[in-house]
């Protein structure tokens, strides 16, 4: 079994998402592992799945002749939930980022370990990595290698590649070889600047800002949300979501003291639940997965 068959922290997901019969939306799709999970948890779970990746559609068929009417399968972005989800549902779980399956297809252009195309993109639309590259502003590249990979370098790297725009995963890791040398822990020089341009191609926190915006109308009475984040800048989002709707200050004039008024949400995990040893010599991709969960409540919208 390859890790693109391995749901990260599955036990976790469905101890806090606990499908005891309803419907559940499986928001990153993917493999299809949670939602699988999920159908076979209970006779009477149902799961609609969402996916911009036209690639899993062969997934989500197997799936579909296996369980029939309680699954179906939106080839759509998770941040446009709510323009296709009616009623409330039980419980929503994502998995964000990007999948193994993607990783491991060269063709993709997500992965430093292949030369392909310089692509990076989840979907079938848009402009790919290599597009950004030659369309942005040096200053605008620059901005999107600091802010979504943290890379101290961005301005050095921008320019070299403006400068060689490159169209192969493997000419960007080389530019970016030459300008710093791969450190001694074995690490790549060039990981920080591929994962925030795949983060800007797919607009990745304004899919998870969106998706998150939605949960409140989306679920139920006592419906779980539950989110499995690979990078600090998504778990910093679904922290401070949760947050925010789980307890909210009232502030009814200057003099007044605030007051703490109930949120629509009750949050489950105190602190982000992490990969076990076990879990992590099965699967390597848990390294960095945090889950966090959270309940609706009975506070009316």
């Amino acid at each position: 079994m390859t890790s693109a068959h391995i749901p990260v922290l599955l036990d976790e997901v469905m101890k806090y998402l606990a499908p005891k019969g309803g419907v559940f939306i499986d928001a990153t799709f993917g493999a299809g592992g949670y939602t699988r999970a999920i159908l076979q948890a209970h006779p009477d779970n149902k799961v609609i799945a969402f996916d911009r990746d036209p690639n899993v559609q062969k997934n989500a068929e197997k799936i579909k002749k296996e369980f029939k009417d309680r699954f179906a399968f939106i080839q759509e972005c998770f941040g446009h939930l709510a323009d296709f989800i009616t009623e409330p549902v039980d419980g929503i779980v994502l998995d964000i980022g990007v999948s193994s399956m993607q990783i491991d297809t060269p063709e993709r252009g997500f992965s430093l370990r292949f030369n392909g195309p310089l692509d990076m993109r989840m979907g079938d639309t848009g402009p790919t990595a290599a597009d950004l590259i030659k369309v942005l502003p040096e200053n605008d590249l620059a901005n999107i290698l600091y802010k979504y990979g943290e890379e101290r370098q961005s301005r050095k790297i921008a320019h070299a590649l403006k400068e060689h725009l490159p169209q192969t995963t493997g000419e960007m890791a080389e530019i970016i070889h030459h300008l710093m040398p791969r450190p001694k822990d074995g690490s790549d020089s060039a990981t920080r600047s591929f994962q925030a341009l795949r983060i800007a191609v797919n607009d990745e926190l304004g899919e998870l800002e969106r998706a998150l915006q939605s949960v409140p109308k989306l679920l139920k009475t006592n419906g779980r949300l539950v989110v499995v984040a690979f990078h600090s800048l998504e778990d910093r989002i679904v922290k401070e979501f949760l947050v925010a709707h789980s307890v909210k200050a009232a502030h009814h004039n200057k003099y007044a003291k605030t007051e703490k008024e109930e949120g629509v949400l009750r949050i489950l995990t105190k602190k982000p639940i992490m990969a076990e040893t076990d879990e992590l010599k099965r699967n390597p991709r848990a390294h960095s997965a945090k889950l966090r969960a959270a309940e609706r409540t009975k506070v009316a919208l």
